[in-house]
C-alpha cells in the first residue's frame, strides 16, 4: 500500500486499528509501532481518559459561569494524544485553539489551560517552557509561525521539527497555502497536522473540499498521508514517520487525520441546528476511546484494576482544574498593558498612565457626603 503520496489525490483511508478493535496490518505504517508494549498502549488509553474528562470538566465550569468559553475536543482525542505522544521535547507545537490533549502531553498544568478562557490572563503558559506556541485564535495563522520556526531550526543545524496543528477550514486560508509554499521552497523540517473534523463551524468539508485535503499538499510538492483520526496507532506511526522524515532531511509532511468533532464548535455554539443526527450516531461508533479499550479488552489488558486506575486519575485531574479554575485570582488592571513591547515604548506609558487616571478617578475622595 502506498501511504505517502507525492502527487495525485490521496483516497485510501490508513488504519491500523478497526473501529471493533481489531489490530490491522499495512507494511508502510507497522514498522513504526513496532515497539509498542500492553504498557505503552495502556498508557494511551489513560491519556485519552483523562483528556475527555478534562474537556467535560471545563464544559461544566463554561456552562456554570466559570468560563467564558471553551472549545470542546470531545471526539478528536486520538488524533491529538496519537501525535503529541510521537513529538521529542525538544520539539515545536504550534496549534490553534483545540488542541488542549496536546498541551496535556506537553506538560501544560490544567490549570495554565484555562487561563485565557477564563479571562485572567492573555497566555496559558510559557511556550520556550513546554515548547509550544499559546493557541493562535486568527485561523491558520500558526502554519507560517511553524514554518518561520521550522527554518530557523534548519539554519541552526537542529533536527528538532515544528508541527502545526489545524482544522479542515483553515485549509480554506491563505496563511496555510502560503505556508506550504514557503514549507516546500526551503524543505522545511515542519509536520502539517490537519484534524478534519468535518465541520468549520457550520460549514460541512465537503462544501470546500470536493477531495480528500490531504490530496492538495502534493500540488506545492510535500508528500501527504491520509489516515484514521480516530486511530490512535495510525495516528502515532504516520507522526513518527513524518518526524523522521523531517529530521533527515526530507523536508515537511502533510497529515490529514479524519476524525469527527462531536461536541460544538465552542460552547457558544448550538451543531443541532446544522448537523444530522444520525451522522453524530454514525461517528459514535467510531469513538477513539471505545476502540483502544477494545483492542486492550481483547489481549486482557483492560482490567477492572486498569479502568478503576485511570478513572482516579480523571477525577483527581478533573477535581485540580476545577479548583484550580476558581481560583484563579483577578488580575491587576494596569497589567492588561505589560507585555505588549518586549522594551520600553513611551506609547504604553502615555496609555499606561491615562489608564492609571481614568481607574483613580473610581477611587473615594475621602469627603463626606454632602
Amino acid at each position: 500500500m502506498n501511504t505517502v503520496h507525492t502527487g495525485g489525490t490521496p483516497d485510501v483511508l490508513l488504519q491500523l486499528l478497526s473501529p471493533a478493535g481489531v489490530r490491522l496490518a499495512d507494511a508502510d505504517l507497522d514498522p513504526w509501532v513496532a515497539e509498542m508494549t500492553g504498557n505503552d498502549l495502556a498508557a494511551l488509553y489513560r491519556d485519552m481518559v483523562v483528556v475527555r474528562r478534562i474537556d467535560a470538566e471545563a464544559t461544566a465550569l463554561q456552562r456554570q459561569g466559570e468560563l467564558g468559553l471553551w472549545p470542546p475536543l470531545l471526539g478528536q482525542e486520538a488524533a491529538q494524544i496519537g501525535s503529541g505522544r510521537a513529538l521529542r521535547a525538544d520539539d515545536f507545537v504550534f496549534s490553534s485553539y483545540r488542541e488542549n490533549a496536546v498541551a496535556w502531553c506537553r506538560g501544560v498544568a490544567p490549570t495554565d489551560i484555562l487561563r485565557v478562557w477564563r479571562g485572567t490572563a492573555q497566555s496559558g503558559w510559557d511556550p520556550l517552557v513546554h515548547r509550544m506556541a499559546t493557541p493562535s485564535i486568527i485561523i491558520g495563522a500558526q502554519t507560517l509561525h511553524a514554518t518561520g520556526w521550522a527554518m530557523g531550526a534548519r539554519f541552526d543545524g537542529a533536527d528538532s521539527v515544528a508541527v502545526a496543528y489545524f482544522g479542515d477550514g483553515a485549509t480554506s486560508e491563505g496563511d496555510v497555502n502560503e505556508a506550504l509554499v514557503f514549507a516546500a521552497s526551503f524543505q522545511a523540517p515542519v509536520v502539517f497536522f490537519c484534524q478534519n473534523n468535518h465541520w468549520a463551524i457550520s460549514e460541512p468539508v465537503g462544501l470546500q473540499a470536493r477531495a480528500g485535503i490531504a490530496g492538495r499538499a502534493p500540488g506545492f510538492g510535500i508528500p501527504s498521508l491520509r489516515i484514521d483520526g480516530n486511530d490512535i496507532l495510525a495516528v502515532m506511526a504516520a507522526t513518527r514517520l513524518a518526524l523522521n522524515r523531517a529530521r533527515t532531511g526530507g523536508g515537511p509532511t502533510f497529515i490529514e487525520a479524519v476524525t469527527y468533532r462531536m461536541g460544538p464548535h465552542t460552547t457558544a455554539d448550538d451543531p443541532t441546528r446544522y448537523r444530522p443526527a444520525a451522522e453524530l450516531e454514525e461517528w459514535a461508533k467510531k469513538d477513539p476511546i471505545l476502540r483502544l479499550g477494545r483492542l486492550l479488552d481483547s489481549l486482557g489488558l483492560l482490567t477492572p484494576e486498569l479502568e478503576a486506575e485511570t478513572q482516579a486519575v480523571a477525577d483527581a485531574t478533573a477535581a485540580e482544574l476545577r479548583a484550580g479554575c476558581i481560583g484563579l485570582p483577578d488580575p491587576e488592571p494596569l497589567t492588561v498593558l505589560a507585555n505588549v513591547y518586549a522594551t520600553p515604548h513611551t506609547g504604553i506609558d502615555r496609555q499606561r498612565a491615562e489608564y492609571a487616571a481614568y481607574l483613580a478617578s473610581f477611587e473615594p475622595t475621602g469627603g463626606k457626603d454632602s
